[in-house]
């Protein structure tokens, strides 16, 4: 015989579920929810244009000042006021008597174990990834990413890969770490926990095109996976800056050497 809550418990449970709710709505208003609105937003305007998706270009990592040394600094601060973001979500997960960090896997104990993965996963995603990117480029689905020019300063490559740690850092710990820990405590299944994030991720990067889209869903699915499976988000952090830094820095590389393929659609 199950005996019945006491009403005291089952309205703690309530008002605990409702914080919850509200506590990721606003996280994900402030963080990769706007974020994938404002993609989303970006998609559709791409949509609405008399040019064809696959004629048209966005830019990753664009310059924000025409001044050398304020372009560094806004990109600078940028980057740290992203990862207060994310230092805030770990914030959020921190409880008395246990160490968030450690909860999600966010710690150095298993790094070579970590980076290994990291490495196989990276490559998994990130080839596979490229031939998507050009095959949405062929088809025309695919929005013309242009990358920042290697060549603009030396401190270039350095703020590329800043950005890089800067994106696997807020996808991961949010999408994976964060957003996993409280939808299960909602009651949610794991795959629906993965498909959804995987959705939303996939929105984050719909500003590329439908492509990007398809490649980070299908990325958001395999890391929801390995995150479940091995319940460390570092791995994953890892494998996602590496991606990116092959993104960033190989692009104007790959653009020099099949502009077919990666380059400009030339103009009719």
């Amino acid at each position: 015989m199950t005996l019945p809550e006491p009403a005291d418990a089952v309205a703690r449970g309530s008002y605990e579920r409702a914080r919850l709710r509200w506590e990721i709505g606003l996280v994900l208003a402030v963080t990769v929810g706007q974020s994938a609105l404002y993609s989303v937003l970006s998609l559709v305007r791409a949509l609405l244009r008399p040019t064809p998706i696959g004629d048209q270009q966005t830019q990753l990592n664009p310059s924000r000042d025409a001044a050398a040394f304020w372009d560094v600094l806004y990109q600078l601060l940028s980057v740290f006021f992203d990862l207060a973001l994310v230092a805030l979500v770990v914030f959020l997960l921190w409880e008395p008597g246990s160490n968030a960090l450690r909860r999600i896997g966010l710690d150095f104990r298993s790094f070579g174990r970590d980076t290994g993965r990291a490495l196989l996963i990276g490559a998994a995603i990130g080839i596979p990834g490229l031939a998507l990117y050009a095959a949405g480029r062929a088809l025309g689905i695919t929005v013309q990413v242009q990358a920042s020019p290697l060549d603009a300063a030396w401190w270039t490559v350095p703020l590329l890969v800043l950005a890089a740690l800067r994106a696997g850092l807020t996808e991961e710990v949010i999408f994976l770490g964060y957003l996993f820990d409280r939808l299960r405590r909602l009651g949610w299944g794991w795959w629906t926990i993965i498909l959804s994030t995987a959705a939303l991720r996939a929105g984050y990067h719909a500003y590329q095109g439908f492509g990007a889209m398809i490649g980070n869903f299908v990325m958001g699915v395999v890391f929801g996976w390995c995150y479940k499976r091995w319940g460390r988000v570092m791995p994953l952090v890892i494998a996602h800056t590496l991606i990116d830094i092959v993104a960033f820095v190989g692009y104007p590389l790959a653009v020099a050497l099949w502009p077919g393929l990666f380059g400009p659609s030339p103009s009719p």
